[in-house]
């Protein structure tokens, strides 16, 4: 049975601004670790937390449910997969319930006082899928979407969702490994090429040599990116 979003409330790991809060970072990890995990990891790799004057980061952990690809071992992941693969069907009802979940925690940072179009949502692996599922089906008006090492399935309700909308669309930052083995690089450029086709702006950068995991380039790359989508009271008046 799909939980009720008002019945989970997730945990999460934030990393405070340095200064005043006017704008939010949603950072989701990949299948089978956590936010704590993955502000380790990033903070392993940066030789320092991810961290900005004016934007909180916040790192929420998926809740535990059966996963298909661990033949239904119990692991922290958004939402079941059939496969690990782009050729098949998404599960769709446990990628519904997610997004109710999620939409809770952006909820919150409105209701704390930041603006929907400072919300910037993303996500590596499985996490940027939710981040695309979360932001171009549910929340579209939020600042900007980022996907490391993630792609959406061939036949994605994302797809169908654009195909049927007329509105504006936030912008999508991509990153990938060439060496990937998990997620293949050419599903990470299919799924750009088909949102590109869809009217998505988009950005996708290629990383020679990387596997599926993080690299400080990468990342230094993604931060630049996320100030020119969420400007501090300096860039914005300038």
């Amino acid at each position: 049975m799909a939980a009720a979003s008002g019945s989970v409330r997730l945990q999460r790991c934030v990393v405070s601004p340095a200064g005043r809060h006017s704008a939010s970072l949603i950072f989701l990890h990949g299948s089978g670790d956590s936010g704590q995990g993955l502000r380790m990891w990033i903070k392993q790799v940066l030789n320092q937390d991810l961290t900005f004057q004016h934007i909180k980061v916040i790192y929420p952990t998926a809740p535990l449910r059966p996963y298909t690809p661990l033949k239904g071992g119990i692991s922290n992941v958004w939402f079941d997969r059939f496969k690990i693969s782009n050729d098949c069907p998404e599960h769709l009802e446990s990628i519904d319930v997610m997004c109710q979940v999620l939409t809770d925690l952006i909820d919150d940072e409105v209701k704390s006082g930041i603006k929907k179009n400072r919300i910037l949502l993303g996500g590596f692996s499985m996490g940027g899928c939710m981040a695309m599922h979360l932001a171009y089906r549910n929340h579209p008006d939020v600042a900007a979407v980022f996907a490391l090492s993630s792609f959406l399935n061939k036949t994605s309700a994302v797809y169908q969702a654009l195909q049927k909308g007329d509105g504006a669309l936030p912008e999508l930052f991509q990153c990938h490994g060439t060496a990937d083995e998990l997620v293949l690089h050419s599903w990470g450029e299919e799924t750009n090429s088909m949102l590109k086709s869809l009217g998505v702006s988009t950005k996708f950068h290629s990383f020679p040599g990387l596997y599926h995991e993080l690299s400080k380039a990468e990342l230094e790359k993604l931060k630049s990116w996320i100030l020119t989508k969420l400007p501090g009271e300096l860039e914005r008046q300038t």
